[in-house]
């Protein structure tokens, strides 16, 4: 069975009492949970608990974000994202390591991220420090009985599936964002969802149109106004029963959004609670 949930950081939330106001005016009971603010101290872990508890809903995943990352531009995440800078690796390791301490303290059992760029082609990976440093995360993670989804999007996803054929049994699989694809411009999100499905063990409901001009992002809306075909993606989804968790991250009407989401997803997706 399949749960329906909404992205923590979608809301927009100042505080975790905030979280559950919007989380329950959304209409759903799971939450995807940003474990960033709980890492830094903004949040307290127990405060966050009980109030989401408080509206009936519960945290199904984390989310983790590299430390040093830059979404100016398509060029400065490029230079800046995931775990790719040298610059960035000791203090992004020490952070995820303290990411994977609060998912077990929460009793999650898979914490999501961007790697940022993967490199194309054998010898660009065998050259790159991310497969190692993606094994390492793995073992960090895996100690505490947690297990890593990365972003799609940032790459093609023939070069995500290159990449996880050298990551075998590590444990590491994918959250399929099919808005992040057209966001990036990295393809169409059906056959990528056809080639990575074995390894899903989550997806991010959101919706986009591909940029006009080259060198820049596409724009995201909201589902059912962009160019993911959400029957055929149901349809490839529909004997694999992962999460489906909503993000929002465009927009001034995120609840009413998410709200839009929902009942986009409860009419397609057979079996969601």
């Amino acid at each position: 069975m399949s749960r329906l949930g909404v992205c923590s950081w979608s809301l927009q939330a100042e505080n975790p009492e905030t979280l559950a106001e919007r989380v329950d005016a959304c209409g759903v009971k799971h939450v995807q949970l940003a474990l960033d603010p709980i890492r830094t101290g903004a949040w307290g872990m127990g405060s966050t608990v009980r109030a989401l508890e408080g509206v009936g809903a519960t945290v199904v995943s984390g989310m983790w974000a590299p430390e040093g990352e830059d979404y100016s531009t398509l060029a400065s995440i490029r230079e800046t994202g995931g775990i790719v800078p040298d610059a960035t690796w000791e203090a992004n390791r020490r952070a995820a390591a303290d990411a994977a301490t609060i998912a077990a303290a929460l009793g999650l059992r898979l914490v999501t991220f961007h790697a940022g760029f993967i490199p194309e082609g054998d010898s660009a990976l065998d050259a790159s420090p991310v497969p190692g440093r993606l094994r390492e995360l793995a073992g960090i993670f895996a100690a505490s009985g947690v297990r890593l989804a990365l972003e799609t999007g940032q790459e093609h996803a023939h070069d995500l599936a290159a990449l996880l054929a050298r990551l075998d049994g590590t444990g590491i699989g994918v959250n399929f964002d099919p808005a992040n694809l057209v966001l990036y411009g990295m393809g169409n999100p059906i056959p990528a969802l056809r080639l990575l499905k074995p390894h899903v063990l989550q997806v991010h409901v959101k919706d986009a149109v591909p940029t006009e001009v080259e060198g820049t992002w596409g724009v995201e809306v909201p589902v059912g106004e962009g160019v993911v075909d959400w029957n055929a993606f149901f349809a490839l989804l529909d004997d694999h029963p992962v999460d489906c968790v909503i993000e929002r991250e465009a927009g001034t009407s995120r609840v009413a959004d998410v709200v839009t989401a929902r009942a986009k997803v409860a009419s397609l997706r057979r079996g969601i609670v």
